[in-house]
């Protein structure tokens, strides 16, 4: 009986290792010794970053969690996630060594993932304080001058920062965040006075906008076309096309999740609309963010 036990649990084991093989053969392993995954029908398995606000946390408190809460429901799946922070070998770690099967915000034209059809557009704002009777909508404004701009070093603005001779008004910040900090950190130092304006990724701005101590006031960027050349106009724009993200071979996957997001895209934008991330229409066509 005991042998016919162990015979039975090696079959088991056996099973276990060739599905493990047969669904990660083309996998990256990430770290050394993190256990692998046997996928289930019945799971949405998402990637997230576990203390991100306003995308995600553990909590279930982001944006990001709240979609993905509307897929799972509407798919009738139980959501589960693989919780990583999102820095340098997120990917590989996460959804390439298929501890995780969906990022619920990538970049329309990520080539490395199969993306959806984009559900979001936000882009770059003007953030200031209401009481500082600003009246910024553009780069042109001259109370850009007036005043120390907060700005993330190295990202799209930086170009018609530059191309507008306000570098000298400029206090960099770092571009991956120091963990000990809010992720709102920039808007923190907004309502303290240690800046006059923040350019800032939208979701971020208008999140931390909208739950900040004092008024605020959030302003789109317009989109920049340079004077110098066509590439810097590239680097420098302002708007891009979000989407959901899967393995580039999970087609089927992905068909499942684009007549979620079709049927659900109200509620979608509803979810937006209660966290302050700014969105307009999706703009389709071209490439680097369309």
């Amino acid at each position: 009986m005991f042998k016919k036990i162990l015979l039975a649990l090696s079959v088991l084991h056996l099973l276990q290792a060739l599905s493990v093989f047969a669904a990660g053969q083309d996998r990256e392993d990430g770290l050394p010794g993190m256990p692998y995954r046997i996928p289930t029908e019945n799971e949405f398995r998402v990637c997230a970053d576990p203390n991100n606000l306003p995308y995600s946390n553990q909590k279930g408190e982001g944006f990001e969690n709240k979609i993905a809460e509307v897929l799972a429901k509407d798919l009738g799946k139980e959501l589960t996630y693989e919780f990583w922070l999102d820095r340098q070998g997120y990917l590989r770690n996460t959804i390439n060594a298929q501890r995780c099967d969906v990022i619920i915000g990538m970049g329309s034209d990520v080539d490395s993932l199969r993306t959806s059809k984009p559900y979001y557009r936000s882009g770059y704002v003007f953030v200031y304080r209401k009481s500082s009777n600003y009246n910024i909508k553009d780069w042109n404004a001259d109370d850009l001058r007036k005043g120390i701009i907060g700005i993330v070093g190295e990202s799209p603005p930086t170009i018609p920062l530059r191309d507008n001779d306000l570098m000298a008004n400029a206090r960099p910040y770092r571009l991956q965040r120091d963990l000990n900090l809010s992720p709102g950190h920039m808007i923190d130092d907004l309502v303290a006075g240690k800046i006059d304006v923040a350019i800032i990724w939208g979701p971020l701005g208008g999140y931390y906008a909208k739950n900040a101590t004092e008024p605020l006031v959030v302003v789109p960027i317009p989109e920049f076309k340079s004077e110098r050349n066509e590439f810097d106009t590239i680097k420098g724009k302002s708007e891009f096309n979000i989407s959901v993200a899967v393995r580039k071979k999970d087609k089927d996957r992905m068909e499942m999740i684009q007549g979620a997001l079709d049927r659900k895209q109200t509620e979608i934008l509803k979810v937006l609309d209660e966290y302050g991330i700014p969105h307009k229409p999706v703009v389709i066509g071209g490439k680097i963010g369309n």
